[in-house]
């Protein structure tokens, strides 16, 4: 029993300190078999999200900002727990070698867990010269993880504040949820559409900077925005349907950072959907939505091309991403998953749209 206990241990820790050094170190997707990390993360957010079924919205989104940050420190918990059972197993193996010899599997842990915190008690002593090895390797190893862990926390939380800063901004013109349209409503109503392709220039070097962290770290995909209805799935989505009606509907305004915004987030929504945050069908974008979007747009000033030829263009440049970020929308449950505009709300501001322009022609009394 106390060499299978042996083995088992060993297998435990080179377990564990692989997945540390792929999920910490290593600043690229690591799709290993067995990782601790993966399955501790996915199946947490599994688990969560059953349990929040049916809860009110609100509550949902609370529970859920607080996932991210929450699964953070169970991993360092889990790889923390893991060395000391790990510790335990292989020194239980070798218990003849500590002083006074421990009589259960329990005082074992109990002195690799102090071993492993760098508490040292003094209680327990390794004697054998193979007992103090593993003893001294404990404490490098427990004390090496809580460092890169720290590093790792910092590291994530600067690559989650650099995401959201465009996304809060993004507000200001794009409203909250965002949408596509409402996006380019207020760069006519204010004025700017000249400045179209430098806040493209701008989302590009954001999706080129979530790309490398989130691949890097896919843990920051979990952390939700700290603002009420904005997530960085909406903000991408809206960005990329923005370009896309700028490249196929939009006539005056230049398209060719448009294009390169739409390669760069298309890439992005390609590679983070291929670690598999995927869940839920897909819905198709109706011409009726469209064909709202394309009043709204043609009501601020906008000098469109036809819509029967924008359509089709427009459906063939979105089909790049978007099956893709809705399934990833639908695994996070982010809180609009329409990026051009809900049609609702689209249909009600082209009415009003309308109907404003029918009161200005009916002549008044005076006239």
């Amino acid at each position: 029993m106390e060499v299978i206990g042996l083995v088992v241990g060993v297998f435990l820790l080179v377990l564990t300190l692989w997945d540390v050094f792929q999920t910490v170190v290593v600043p690229r997707p690591s799709p290993g078999t067995f990782r601790i990390a993966r399955y501790l993360v996915r199946g947490s957010w599994q688990i969560v999200r059953t349990l929040l079924k049916g809860r009110a919205p609100s509550t949902r989104d609370r529970f859920f900002g607080l996932f991210g940050p929450a699964v953070a420190i169970l991993l360092l918990g889990t790889w923390l727990a893991a060395l000391v059972l790990g510790y335990g197993l292989v020194l239980y193996g070798i218990r003849d070698q500590l002083s006074p010899m421990p009589q259960s599997f329990g005082t074992t842990v109990y002195f690799a867990a102090s071993s492993v915190l760098t508490l040292g008690y003094g209680d327990i002593v390794a004697t054998g010269a193979l007992a103090r090895l593993i003893v001294i390797v404990a404490a490098a190893t427990g004390l090496g993880i809580v460092a890169l862990v720290v590093t790792f926390l910092f590291s994530i939380y600067g690559s989650y504040q650099t995401r959201e800063l465009e996304v809060i901004r993004l507000q200001a013109t794009a409203g909250a949820p965002p949408s596509a349209v409402a996006l380019l409503e207020a760069f006519a109503r204010l004025d700017l559409r000249d400045r179209l392709p430098a806040f493209f220039v701008v989302w590009q070097r954001w999706a080129a900077e979530v790309l490398d962290s989130h691949v890097a770290y896919p843990v920051l995909t979990y952390f939700r925005s700290s603002h009420d209805n904005l997530s960085w799935i909406g903000a991408l989505g809206t960005v990329l349907d923005a370009s896309c009606l700028v490249l196929t509907t939009v006539r005056g305004v230049p398209r060719g950072d448009a294009e390169l915004m739409r390669r760069v987030g298309s890439h992005l929504v390609e590679d983070i959907s291929n670690l598999g945050f995927r869940a839920g069908d897909t819905e198709p974008l109706a011409r009726e939505a469209f064909d709202l979007a394309y009043a709204r747009l043609g009501t601020v000033g906008y000098d469109l091309e036809p819509a029967d030829d924008a359509w089709p263009r427009f459906e063939a440049a979105r089909s790049q991403y978007v099956d893709r970020l809705d399934t990833m929308a639908n695994y996070w449950e982010v809180a609009s998953t329409s990026w051009l505009g809900e049609v609702e709300e689209l249909r009600s501001v082209v009415h009003l749209a309308e109907a404003v322009a029918a009161r200005s022609r009916t002549p008044t009394i005076d006239g």
